[in-house]
């Protein structure tokens, strides 16, 4: 009886068992073949279809425990080998959701197989288990093998760049700007750590701003802080503006001064990238606001405060504070806000500030405009549109609205007296048609102003008539080539990288009109040629199906029937409403604000970079009233409207569609990304030629995986990033940006990563290194960024080699 009863049990489960994997195969076989032969419809792979069917037969035949269905699913198993090594070669990201996946269901298969009813010997099949075992850890242990090598390796000049000149170095062993200098080369003559004792390196001290939101869910915040070290202070702003110094070699607090920006101020992201410092010429030492910090704020002001006290500059407009929307009309609250910090250059500070994207086309000015850095009186404005407008407009009057802003961070070469504006785009980034001559001319472009005049020396535009919001983000960085050219070198969202003669604007490397994709909504407004640079951050090939990605074959159909579905014909593919386009490089690069550093002695750029796509289609304004898409300030919606945070919904009222990007093309429910890793990389590249010296994946998938879980998987995905990095005379590369939470040493020379170290909170900011009583420091701040998902935070910390 009780024999009988084990007997029955048993036939029970094993009845169970195949029918419960015979199911599974047969739902993802259908799964696959609806998916599969639409698919198929639009032009695509057959393989969907044809392994949705192989599945489904497995499933019935596995269900009814016959070996048949394993011999199907073990064919279907080397067929789906074989053709995913015929899709993509041996890239291991490439491999890992068409494998990873049939290869878990061969396992479970091999498992099953002593239960179906032909199986003679038993569980001796278990053998096959481990054979299948074996396989998968096979697939994984490649793919963690892979990561061990660089994209691309190239030749290391062999000799320092002759006459090389490091005027634009950070000086004695201080950091006197946001990217060491005005120049921006974001190098240090410092060599205290080297690639041989980096490792030791270790945290010596943590500062907290003490600015974060009162809900702890708010991922508003984001700092992006980069600090200033001026003698004995380090000088930073918080997310919030509040201005702090601190002690270098301790990080004690010595003042802090709080200009109450309010909430209601903060545009996508309560961001102050840094300070600007100055010292008054022929200032008495003991003379208050001798040497002054000065700072934009997010509700438009430039304020200056003593650098050694924190109290604000009486002498400097009004208590300390001038407000840059003065002349501007009707500002909503968010609409116009500094997060970037001014350049002082021929004793004027010069600042531009963001004009919240997407909101409307009749959006404030974009105005750059200047202040004498003692008094605070207005000394210039540059309106693109109005030349004959040098100053503040009259009564009733305003500068235009609508015009490109410059949200980023501006260069200067104080012998030339040019500074050197990375323009933004028109109000209403993806369409064109009511932009005037002069938007046209000077959007998307480099603008080199006079800094005592605000008189336009020379422009150099890197797009044409912009709808893809490839509005430029990178600070240009200044150099003197050998035989003392002075050169910059700008590096843009889609991956091209200028180097330009300062003087004149003429571009010293091939740069190449060429003819790109036609159509879209306004097909009159598309410019046959776009300019291209013989010179890459980021080398640009076109996207295919098969760079679709997932976590798993079923996902990457998806992605693959996106793609098929989609408008693309390569980069520049004009903006559509009748179905989404496949904007490649998305819109945060290529190179963001992060932007790029220089060794001028060993003559190589370094650049981080964005490899992600953006999955857009623009809204006709009827779908986008019924939506509830409005402009921020509209009593209809909230305080940023009812559509979401950058183009995710923006409402580009005024114009007659409205805009919806997907950025960086994710997968709903999995909330992976549509193309496959990498999705970031850094590079170094030879100065005397473009060629790269070596390119690699940069940031791990730790803080990466499906439905937003960390996989906490030491593998090099290549993450998107933002921040920028800093080199040493060492020959050491310092950086964060990375969505890992991590900030890297990498050696220069090989791309090697020689130490790092976990971060309390995001490093979407650029470090610095300075000196303190005979001591090397790198210092970064914490801050997380909404867009990057990673944690916000309030901590500066200190890293130096132990005593």
């Amino acid at each position: 009886m009780d024999g009988n009863h084990t007997t029955r049990s048993a036939r029970d489960w094993t009845r169970f068992l195949a029918l419960a994997l015979g199911g599974l195969l047969g739902l993802i076989g259908l799964v696959l073949i609806v998916g599969g032969a639409w698919l198929a419809l639009l032009g695509g792979s057959l393989y969907y279809v044809i392994a949705g069917l192989a599945l489904l037969a497995s499933g019935v035949l596995i269900a009814r425990r016959s070996m048949a269905g394993v011999l199907f699913y073990v064919a279907l198993f080397i067929g789906t080998i074989a053709w995913a090594f015929w899709e993509v070669g041996g890239d291991a990201w490439a491999l890992l959701p068409r494998l990873f996946g049939p290869a878990v269901l061969f396992l479970l298969v091999v498992l099953i197989t002593p239960l179906m009813r032909e199986a003679r010997y038993g569980w001796k099949h278990a053998g096959g288990a481990a054979l299948a075992s074996f396989l998968v850890f096979v697939i994984g242990g490649y793919i963690i093998a892979q990561q061990h090598d660089p994209w691309e390796r190239g030749t290391l000049p062999q000799t320092l760049m002759a006459d090389a000149d490091l005027s634009f170095a950070a000086p004695d062993g201080d950091w006197i700007a946001y990217g060491g200098t005005y120049g921006a080369q974001r190098y240090s003559l410092l060599r205290q750590i080297t690639p041989d004792n980096v490792g030791r390196l270790e945290r010596v001290w943590v500062a907290h701003t003490r600015d974060l939101p009162e809900d702890k869910s708010d991922n508003s915040y984001g700092a992006e802080t980069t600090p200033l070290k001026v003698g004995d202070r380090l000088y930073l702003c918080s997310a919030m503006n509040i201005m702090i110094a601190l002690d270098p070699a301790s990080g004690r607090e010595l003042w802090r001064y709080d200009p109450q920006v309010p909430d209601e101020y903060i545009p996508y992201t309560a961001a102050c990238r840094g300070v600007a410092y100055y010292e008054v010429p022929d200032a008495a030492q003991d003379q208050a606001c001798a040497a002054r910090v000065i700072q934009g704020t997010l509700d438009g002001r430039i304020v200056a405060v003593d650098a050694n006290s924190g109290l604000p500059c009486a002498d400097f407009g009004q208590n300390g504070s001038v407000d840059i929307t003065t002349g501007m009309g009707e500002v909503v609250p968010g609409m116009v806000s500094i997060t970037s910090p001014p350049v002082v250059v021929r004793g004027n500070v010069v600042t531009g500030h963001q004009v919240l994207d997407g909101q409307k086309r009749d959006a404030p000015s974009g105005v750059i405009q200047a202040f004498d850095a003692v008094t605070g009186e207005l000394a210039w404005a540059w309106d693109l549109a109005r030349p004959d407008l040098t100053g503040a407009p009259e009564p009733g009057d305003s500068y235009t609205r609508g015009t490109p802003n410059m949200w980023t961070i501006a260069s200067a070469d104080e012998e030339l007296g040019h500074v050197y504006l990375p323009m933004g785009n028109s109000a209403v980034d993806y369409l064109s048609a009511s932009r005037s001559d002069a938007e046209n001319e000077y959007a998307t472009a480099l603008v080199a102003l006079d800094a005592e005049t605000g008189r336009p020396a020379w422009h150099f535009q890197t797009v044409h008539k912009d709808v893809w919001d490839y509005d430029l983000g990178s600070q240009p960085t200044l150099i003197n080539l050998p035989g003392g050219v002075p050169a910059l070198v700008l590096a843009s969202k889609q991956g091209d990288m200028y180097v330009l003669d300062r003087r004149t604007g003429q571009p010293l490397t091939g740069v190449e009109e060429r003819l790109v994709p036609q159509g879209g909504v306004e097909p009159e407004e598309r410019t046959r040629t776009q300019p291209f640079s013989t010179w890459h951050t980021l080398a640009k090939r076109d996207l295919t199906e098969r760079d679709m990605w997932g976590m798993s074959p079923i996902d990457q159909m998806v992605c693959r029937i996106q793609f098929r579905r989609a408008a693309y014909d390569g980069i520049y593919t004009p903006p559509t409403a009748d179905r989404r386009w496949i904007q490649y490089p998305g819109y945060n690069g290529g190179s963001d604000w992060g932007g790029i550093a220089i060794d001028p002695l060993r003559g190589l750029i370094v650049a981080n970079y964005n490899d992600m796509p953006n999955y857009n289609r623009l809204v006709p304004r009827e779908e986008a009233d019924r939506l509830g898409w409005v402009p921020r300030g509209d009593p209809r919606g909230g305080d940023l409207g009812e559509g979401g945070p950058e183009g995710a919904g923006d409402p580009q009222m005024g114009a007659p569609y409205a805009v919806d990007v997907n950025a960086g093309w994710r997968m709903p429910f999995t909330n992976l990304l549509c193309k496959q890793p990498p999705y970031g990389g850094i590079r170094a590249i030879d100065l005397r030629s473009g060629q790269t010296v070596w390119d690699r994946p940069f940031g791990s998938a730790r803080k990466n995986g499906p439905f937003n879980i960390p996989s906490m998987l030491p593998l090099r995905i290549g993450t998107p990033n933002n921040g920028g990095a800093v080199v040493t005379a060492g020959g050491l590369i310092f950086i964060a940006a990375t969505t890992d939470d991590r900030i890297r040493a990498i050696d220069i020379e090989t791309g090697e990563t020689l130490w790092d170290d976990v971060l309390p909170a995001g490093g979407q900011s650029t470090p610095i290194t300075y000196e303190a009583n005979g001591r090397q420091y790198v210092v970064i701040m914490t801050g997380g960024h909404h867009f990057m998902e990673t944690p916000i935070g309030d901590e500066v910390i200190a890293y130096a080699l132990p005593r």
